[in-house]
């Protein structure tokens, strides 16, 4: 035992066991700082310290006193404030084991002997050593219980009874599993021989368990962590300690993380899908980045589009194949308040039946054979931005119904889930075929039309704008030498001629076709057109005079075509002069015309200059 002066941090004094197991004599012990006694310990000293005065008693096993020969002791400190005005602690240095037995054993005995006067002084000490246990299960923060060897409650700590909703006294006697552990989370019974508290006292071993509940007096549960320690007596197994926390706002915390990291992955898997649309976009053979053209026809277009871009309006463009209907759907989007967001396109004739509702609006893993993930379908994809509907007159009857629903409620489930997720979708859809007949021969729903056909724009085949060829054809043909890394070839006037005469049933496709396939045929930078009529052409002369207009299907051309033509062939002149009229390599030469002649018929048809 020592006696120490915390203020002082001064050892007062210290009895004879203490000089033999630190190894010190009494002299030099009375000398030394309490300090040195711990080195090292000093922030646990003091905390140990203040512990002892503000419970007016407290042991610790953390301290270690490092005897003269340096070496750590494992003791056991128990300490005790003494009366007076001057600070002192008693603190008694014990072996936890060997040392506190025979020590015991002997007080015991002596106690034995001395009568009752002694055994009331016993009695006061146990008392005392108690109500310090008592003092640690109270501070303890974590519910601490104890069962005997029947599973009967012994004790508990007050934060397990504030945890447990209950007073102490109605838990001690009880059979504790009967009481707080008696059904598991999802409500079915537990029996008590699974119970891992009480198997620490039967199989001897600590068990600790993370995803249990126990349920409170009032009849709710609440998630725990806890252990079940055994307690043994000379080999025997007397019960179990368990100590138990509520876990309920880690758990919350966990779902909240788990959901937050669910909504981060739904985030990169909409963001990759994203990017690998925008690159399929980016390698798919455009026709060209904007609509090019200045025909009657193409104003008309682009009056429509800054007149709808602007709302939410849903857009049906009506036009044959290769007419550039994705070109006007990707215009008005870029013209709309969405253009920050993708537009997604859909090729409603490539979608398998058994697909459909996939890749509309997504599965979750598991719906079906080969869903082996979630999937991100293109409604929600699009969320935010506009969902082009290619070719919409391919959707099967029997689906149909299903586009509609979406398109009126603005709400869809993934396949094989039952939560309705909102989107926020501008469709704009387009068709090569005549809706109208097909909603009266039975293959279309009208409901679905009349949704559809809101703000409708006719793509204009090119042989109804053949103006607008020679622009489309030069740009065409840049694009094309380029991607073949070949000098690009010059396009005469004979070979605007040509391609204006022809009807290009298949439109904007068609003529970027031919003009790849002319480029490939190319010689001497001289293009060489082959047009699927099968008439080849060579390098054209320029001064030699055109074949005589003719109208599709051999007739005589109309006054309105030939003149149609004329203009045609005076852009495509002015186009490949760079807007001169005359002077060497102008337009007037190119067509064989007076430049006065050629600046007449230019103000006769209307033709805008630069």
């Amino acid at each position: 035992m020592l006696v120490l002066l915390p203020e002082e941090d001064r050892i007062a004094d210290a009895n004879a066991a203490a000089a033999r197991l630190l190894g010190h004599g009494r002299p030099a012990l009375r000398r030394a700082r309490a300090s040195a006694l711990f080195p090292g310990q000093l922030a646990a000293l003091t905390a140990f310290t203040q512990a002892v005065l503000a419970k007016g008693h407290w042991w610790t096993r953390t301290l270690a006193p490092r005897d003269a020969a340096g070496r750590d002791l494992r003791v056991e400190t128990v300490a005790f404030p003494l009366p007076g005005e001057q600070m002192r602690l008693v603190v008694a240095l014990a072996d936890p084991d060997a040392l506190h037995r025979r020590q015991v054993d002997g007080e015991a005995e002596a106690h034995m002997r001395a009568g009752l006067s002694e055994w009331q002084r016993m009695e006061r000490i146990f008392r005392d050593i108690e109500r310090g246990n008592q003092l640690i299960l109270r501070a303890a923060g974590e519910g601490i219980y104890g069962v005997n060897a029947e599973g009967v409650t012994t004790f508990v700590n007050p934060a397990a009874a504030r945890m447990l909703g209950c007073e102490a006294a109605d838990l001690v006697g009880r059979d504790m599993h009967a009481a707080v552990h008696h059904t598991r989370a999802d409500g079915s019974h537990y029996p008590h021989r699974d119970c891992p508290i009480y198997a620490a006292f039967r199989d001897g071993i600590v068990h600790q368990v993370d995803h249990e509940v126990f349920w409170r007096a009032d009849g709710t549960s609440f998630p725990v962590e806890y252990t079940s320690t055994p307690i043994r007596d000379r080999g025997r197994l007397l019960g179990a300690v368990i100590v138990f926390r509520d876990i309920s706002q880690r758990r919350e915390a966990e779902a909240r993380l788990t959901s937050a990291l669910a909504e981060v992955d739904s985030l990169r898997e909409r963001l990759e899908l994203e990017n690998a649309y925008l690159k399929e976009e980016i390698r798919a053979e455009r026709q060209h980045q904007g609509i090019i053209g200045r025909s009657p026809a193409i104003a008309a277009t682009l009056r429509q589009v800054d007149l709808v871009a602007g709302t939410d309006a849903t857009v049906l463009i009506i036009g044959e194949s290769g007419t550039g209907k994705e070109l006007i759907a990707r215009a008005i989007h870029e013209a709309s308040r969405r253009s920050a967001r993708p537009m997604i396109r859909v090729n409603c004739a490539a979608i398998p039946r058994e697909l459909f509702e996939s890749e509309f609006f997504g599965h979750v893993r598991g719906s079906f054979t080969g869903a082996v993930r979630d999937r991100i379908g293109r409604f929600e994809l699009a969320d935010g931005g506009t969902l082009f509907l290619d070719e919409v007159g391919e959707i099967p009857l029997d689906l149909q119904g299903k586009l509609l629903r979406v398109l009126q409620e603005r709400s869809f489930e993934r396949v094989g889930e039952a939560r309705t997720r909102a989107v926020d979708v501008r469709v704009v859809a387009a068709t090569n075929r005549d809706l109208r007949a097909e909603v009266r021969a039975g293959r279309f729903r009208e409901d679905l039309y009349f949704r559809l056909n809101v703000f409708p724009i006719q793509a204009r085949p090119l042989r109804e704008r053949p103006e607008d060829i020679p622009p489309i054809a030069l740009h065409l043909l840049r694009v094309a030498a380029r991607r073949l890394t070949v000098p690009e070839p010059r396009l005469s006037e004979g070979d605007v001629r040509r391609l204006c005469r022809y009807p290009w049933p298949g439109n904007v496709r068609e003529l970027e076709n031919v003009i790849e396939r002319a480029v490939i045929l190319s010689a001497g930078g001289r293009l060489r057109l082959d047009l699927p009529d099968g008439e080849a052409t060579g390098p054209t002369d320029p001064a030699a005079p055109a074949a005589p207009a003719a109208a599709p299907g051999g007739r005589p051309a109309t006054e309105a075509e030939r003149r149609a033509r004329d203009r045609a062939e005076i852009v495509a002149a002015l186009s490949l002069a760079g807007g001169r009229v005359s002077g060497p390599g102008g337009a007037a030469e190119l067509l064989g015309l007076r430049p006065t002649t050629l600046a007449s018929r230019i103000k006769a048809h209307g033709i805008p200059r630069g």
